[in-house]
């Protein structure tokens, strides 16, 4: 029998978490693009309709991944939040006391 050691699979999950912080920053930093081509648009920052097609899309992922949809719905929104807001920032609204 393999013995499984605390402080490997502790290891295994920080290299995750980095992995996550990791596509957290990509996914965020894509806001400044999201910004410029709404603006060519003339979309508002907050699209409700893309914020359900990109929620529906990741309980549906999580459904056939058998992972809890109800925290993985919470996740994305606030992923989604986070996006918001830093397109608020980045059109100078974010400074606005």
């Amino acid at each position: 029998m393999i013995k499984i050691k605390l402080e490997d699979v502790r290891a295994e999950l920080h290299k995750i978490d980095i992995e996550i912080i990791s596509l957290i920053e990509k996914r965020v930093k894509l806001a400044e693009k999201v910004l410029e081509a709404k603006k060519h648009i003339d979309k508002s920052i907050n699209d409700e309709d893309q914020n359900q097609v990109v929620l529906s899309r990741a309980v549906n992922e999580a459904t056939e991944r058998n992972l809890d949809t109800g925290a993985i719905k919470e996740i994305y929104k606030i992923l989604i939040q986070m996006n918001i807001d830093r397109q608020h920032e980045l059109s100078g609204e974010g400074n606005l006391p």
